[in-house]
């Protein structure tokens, strides 16, 4: 809004943020206080308004925004599925992604994770890794689709063919088992963290395994889509590895109850 307190002190027009407007009589009044008197003249002093000329690539900024916006519709459409929000949510999130011209096209997994997940009727991920390139991962009867996408990505990465195996089955099965037979999980797939574990295993006696190890520091800001909302020790672990996560608003599994 335009910046009262600068128009009548100095006569020129600028535009300002509402609530630094709406707030500056009291911060004037406390500084008056403390100090006698106020060393601003208005907000648009105070230089609040001036990050906007910390941008210094503007296509740049758009184009992370409206990756933004798209990841905020998803997780909107996430949260309306978990009953953590209406409708209404949903609908303001679309209105926004209309008014700035941003589709499910704008990030190049969504579309690859939908294909995947058509190609083996199954719940599938994909991510774009800084070269630009986008891997794909497919849920196995040993892997979930977040642990299968996160081997192929560090497979790309290390420059390794993604049918090498790293992780043996001989070493993966009696994680499953266990989780089965002793831990009550009804999923025998292994996790993302879980297969991380497993490839630290693999490592110590396999050099492909721990040069694929490397790489994880190299997924930071990666793009990734899911057909089916992640698990939440999915959704952390790609968390803390830095890889911005979008999910389709549908269970891998129809039933009463999800952990949230």
């Amino acid at each position: 809004m335009i910046d009262p307190f600068h128009l009548e002190a100095y006569g020129e027009t600028t535009v300002n943020y509402n609530r630094d407007v709406e707030i500056f009589p009291v911060l004037a009044a406390m500084f008056e206080k403390i100090q006698g008197q106020c060393p601003y003249k208005s907000p648009t002093d105070m230089g609040v308004n001036m990050a906007g000329f910390a941008i210094v690539d503007d296509a740049v900024c758009q184009q992370a925004s409206r990756m933004e916006i798209l990841r905020r519709y998803y997780a909107g459409m996430v949260d309306h599925i978990k009953g953590k929000c209406d409708e209404s949510v949903v609908t303001k999130l679309e209105m926004v992604m209309q008014q700035s011209g941003v589709t499910p096209e704008l990030c190049p997994a969504v579309q690859a994770s939908l294909t995947k997940a058509a190609e083996t009727g199954a719940p599938a991920g994909a991510m774009v890794l800084p070269d630009g390139a986008v891997v794909t991962g497919k849920t196995s009867s040993l892997l979930g689709p977040s642990a299968a996408l996160l081997l192929n990505a560090l497979k790309h990465l290390a420059g390794i063919r993604h049918d090498l195996e790293l992780i043996p089955a001989s070493v993966i099965e009696p994680i499953s088992a266990m989780k089965i037979d002793y831990l009550g999980h009804r999923n025998p797939r292994l996790h993302s963290d879980e297969v991380l574990i497993a490839l630290t295993i693999s490592a110590l006696s396999n050099p492909l395994a721990a040069l694929v190890q490397q790489q994880l520091k190299n997924l930071r800001g990666c793009e990734a889509h899911f057909t089916v909302i992640l698990s939440e020790e999915d959704a952390k672990l790609y968390h803390r590895l830095g890889i911005r996560v979008s999910c389709e608003p549908k269970y891998e599994i129809r039933k009463l109850y999800h952990k949230d």
